[in-house]
């Protein structure tokens, strides 16, 4: 969990947070790291509203984590090809971009 001491992970933005993987595939360990970070308590306190779901499938699927923002808007990281620190850092770009489009909404009214 090396990367979640690197990186600020705030979830007001979010609306919910499903991960699916198979756990008996070798390419899991990104998605389970991610889902790790997203699933602790001091991560989660950021936005108690927020839903994080894991489905464990045993289909030999590729691990996907879909991330579902309150404006509706939806990123899709897939495991297999991304290890946890890129999974976070796409992660808190739509954040931050999200919050300073808030930001900018707010300053307009």
């Amino acid at each position: 969990m090396a990367a979640s001491s690197k990186v600020t992970v705030v979830l007001k933005a979010v609306k919910n947070i499903t991960a699916q993987f198979c756990p008996f595939e070798s390419n899991v360990g990104s998605t389970r790291m991610f889902l790790s970070v997203m699933s602790s308590h001091k991560v989660r306190a950021t936005n108690l509203n927020c839903e994080v779901i894991s489905t464990v499938k045993h289909d030999r699927s590729e691990p996907v984590v879909e991330i579902t923002y309150l404006d509706g808007d939806k990123l899709m990281l897939k495991g297999a090809k991304l290890n946890c620190s890129e999974m976070l850092s796409a992660f808190q770009s739509m954040c931050a971009a999200k919050e300073l489009q808030a930001k900018l909404a707010a300053a307009k009214k």
